[in-house]
């Protein structure tokens, strides 16, 4: 009898296995969307932030050639 228990016990844990990896996947598939978003918008803020970045080294650029010129 404690053999039919240990089998049912051994089926339940692997049936309760089952469902918690099925609900992680379906949790992945509906967040997927959210992930791509996100990729998207980092991608959006990287550009932003360099071309900033590019702008800012060109002024600095521009004004360094500047005083080296009216001091020559």
């Amino acid at each position: 009898m404690d053999e039919v228990r240990l089998d049912m016990k051994a089926f339940f844990v692997g049936l309760i296995f089952l469902i918690a990896v099925a609900i992680f996947v379906v949790i992945g598939i509906l967040l997927f969307p959210l992930l791509v978003l996100m990729g998207w918008l980092l991608r959006l803020a990287l550009i932003f932030i360099l071309l900033i970045l590019a702008i800012w080294l060109l002024g600095k650029f521009i004004i360094f050639i500047w005083e080296k010129l009216k001091n020559y």
